[in-house]
């Protein structure tokens, strides 16, 4: 029995708004870097049983892999709180896919909420102007 869930565009935004914490692998068959990371990501779940791991087959999924800008793949993604904590391509360690995961779960979401309204009100300048 497989610890991840197949994330499809029918059952995307359910498991990210059900779940605070979503780690997101998108991969492809053909993919070696991918194979490679699976088993990786596989025992990471394991090890992590609160958290919810999804793996999202860019080749099944393009709409998905399109809307997250996806260039390369294998791309890990951290949702939490509905909010895209990280994001990174190239296949992890088992060593540094640990520390990812315990950097997110340290992570101060209303610290980080209050960030990125930050960053829109400099990006949209003043709105009294």
């Amino acid at each position: 029995m497989s610890a991840t869930v197949e994330l499809t565009k029918e059952n995307f935004d359910q498991t990210v708004t059900d779940n605070e914490f979503v780690l997101i692998d998108f991969w492809a068959e053909w993919c070696g870097p991918c194979k490679q990371f699976a088993p990786v990501y596989e025992k990471a779940a394991e090890d992590n049983p609160d958290l919810v791991f999804g793996k999202v087959d860019t080749e099944a999924q393009p709409e998905l892999a399109a809307a997250f800008g996806i260039q390369s793949i294998p791309t890990l993604m951290i949702v939490r709180d509905q909010v895209a904590v990280f994001a990174q391509p190239g296949a992890l360690p088992q060593a540094a896919l640990t520390d990812v995961i315990g950097q997110a779960r340290k992570l101060d979401m209303d610290q980080v909420r209050r960030q990125i309204a930050e960053q829109q009100t400099q990006q949209n300048g003043p709105q009294d102007a």
